[in-house]
């Protein structure tokens, strides 16, 4: 069992309860499809525009066990709101950057 902590855009979360985000780590779906089952042990926001809070919150997470971070749809690709996070790059370097190597990084949920 993968265990996972997905980062979400704090901009969306008045609008989606990321619901899709957990169904496709449920059903190893979308970027879950890779692994058998997933188990999230964190949702959390990117701390709104840049996202620097996504750096120290994934930290947390991969401190208290998290193997795969997350970088949900709603970063990359803009859903539900149609615009991509202007700051994606930047923040998903970042998080590797502060996590290591060892920790995979996805870019996109569902």
């Amino acid at each position: 069992m993968k265990k996972v902590g997905i980062v979400r855009c704090q901009q969306t979360e008045d609008m989606c309860a990321g619901s899709n985000c957990f169904k496709t780590a449920r059903e190893s779906m979308g970027a879950f499809q890779e692994m058998e089952s997933v188990e999230v042990m964190g949702f959390v926001s990117c701390g709104g525009c840049p996202g620097k809070r996504a750096v120290s919150r994934a930290k947390q997470m991969v401190e208290r066990g998290v193997e795969v971070i997350v970088l949900a749809s709603c970063i990359s690709k803009g859903t539900p709101i149609g615009f991509p996070c202007p700051f994606v790059e930047e923040m998903r370097d970042a998080v590797k950057r502060k996590i290591g190597e060892t920790i995979q990084v996805l870019n996109y949920s569902h």
